[in-house]
C-alpha cells in the first residue's frame, strides 16, 4: 500500500503541474486588462507600474517559470483585485467557510442517502420503493441551483421559515446544504439500493439466516458492511465535488466562502487568485480520491492497491 500511495501522490503532483500549466496559459489568453475595471483613467505610466509590480511586464514564459517556482513554496502572489492581500491568505480565510458547508452537506448526503437506499432495497411495499426511486431520479435530474432558487422563494421569501443569506446560525446551513446534497443523496440512494439488493442474495446471507441470526444483525453486519464498497468509493469524489462545486450555491446565498471568491476572481480577471484557487481545488480532488481508495482497501482486503 505504501508504494501505491507514493505513486498516487507523484501522479497527483504531475496532475497539479498540468492543471497549473493549463490554467496559467488559459488565463493569459483571456482578452482584457486586469487593471482596467477599477482603474479607469490611469495614465500609461501608472499601468506600466502596475504591470511591473505584478510581473506582467515580463515575457509569458518567464512569468510561468517564476509562478511555478513561487507556487512550490506556497506563494501564489498578491491578489490583483484586492490590493495588498495575498492569495494564500484569502484561501486560509475563506476555505473553512466552504469546508463547513461541504461537511454539513456531506453528512446529510450520507445519512439520508444510505437510509433511503436501505429502505428501498429491503421494503416489500411497492409504493414506498416507487416514491424513493422517483425522488432519486428527480434528484440527479434537477440542478442544485434550480432547487436552491425554488427553496429560497417558497421557504425563505414566501413562508419565511428559513433564512436565505449568509451562514450565521445552524438554520442558515439548511437550504444551501440541501441544495448541495440533492444530487449526492440520489446517487448514494441508488448505489446503496443496488449494492444491498445484490449482497442480500448471496449465499453467506442465507447461511447467516439459517443459523438463526437476527435479521437486523444480518442486514447490518453481513449485508450493509459488504455493500458499502461502492458508496465509499463514491464518497471521496463526492466530498471534493461538494467543496469545489459550491460556487453557484455560495453566490446565490451570499456565503463568503471560497466558491464566491472564485466566481469574483474570474469576473475581475484576478489572474493570481484564479490560478491559486484552481490549484487548491485540484489538490482537494486528488487527495479525496486517494483517501477513498485507501478506505475502500481497508474495508475490503481483496482490493490490492499495490497492483
Amino acid at each position: 500500500m505504501f508504494k501505491y500511495v507514493v505513486n498516487r501522490l507523484l501522479i497527483g503532483c504531475l496532475t497539479l503541474f498540468v492543471l497549473a500549466t493549463i490554467t496559467f496559459f488559459g488565463v493569459k489568453a483571456i482578452p482584457g486588462n486586469p487593471f482596467a475595471q477599477d482603474n479607469k483613467g490611469l495614465s500609461p505610466e501608472a499601468y506600466a507600474a502596475l504591470e511591473k509590480k505584478y510581473g506582467l511586464d515580463k515575457p509569458v514564459t518567464e512569468q510561468y517559470v517564476i509562478y511555478l517556482n513561487n507556487a512550490l513554496h506556497m506563494d501564489f502572489g498578491e491578489s490583483i483585485a484586492k490590493k495588498g492581500v495575498e492569495v494564500i491568505d484569502i484561501i486560509v480565510d475563506r476555505a473553512p467557510v466552504t469546508a463547513k458547508l461541504g461537511i454539513v452537506a456531506f453528512v446529510i448526503s450520507i445519512v439520508v442517502g444510505i437510509t433511503l437506499g436501505i429502505i428501498s432495497a429491503l421494503t416489500k411495499r411497492r409504493w414506498v420503493n416507487n416514491i424513493i426511486t422517483t425522488f432519486a431520479t428527480l434528484g440527479v435530474s434537477i440542478p442544485g441551483f434550480l432547487f436552491a432558487i425554488i427553496a429560497m422563494y417558497f421557504l425563505g421569501v414566501k413562508l419565511k421559515l428559513l433564512p436565505v443569506m449568509e451562514l450565521t446560525s445552524w438554520r442558515h446551513y439548511i437550504l444551501p446544504a440541501l441544495a448541495l446534497s440533492l444530487s449526492p443523496i440520489s446517487m448514494i440512494t441508488r448505489l446503496t439500493r443496488s449494492s444491498l439488493k445484490d449482497v442480500m442474495n448471496k449465499d453467506y446471507i442465507t447461511l447467516a439466516r439459517s443459523k438463526g441470526t437476527k435479521e437486523l444483525k444480518v442486514i447490518v453486519k453481513h449485508g450493509l458492511k459488504n455493500a458499502m464498497l461502492p458508496i465509499v468509493t463514491y464518497c471521496g469524489p463526492m466530498f471534493a465535488g461538494l467543496v469545489t462545486g459550491s460556487v453557484v450555491i455560495e453566490k446565490l446565498f451570499t456565503i463568503p466562502g471560497i466558491g464566491a471568491e472564485f466566481t469574483n476572481s474570474i469576473t475581475n480577471r484576478d489572474y493570481t487568485l484564479v490560478m491559486g484557487l484552481t490549484i487548491f481545488f485540484g489538490a482537494i480532488v486528488i487527495v479525496m480520491n486517494l483517501i477513498s481508495d485507501i478506505v475502500a482497501a481497508i474495508i475490503d482486503p481483496r482490493i490490492k492497491l499495490g497492483k
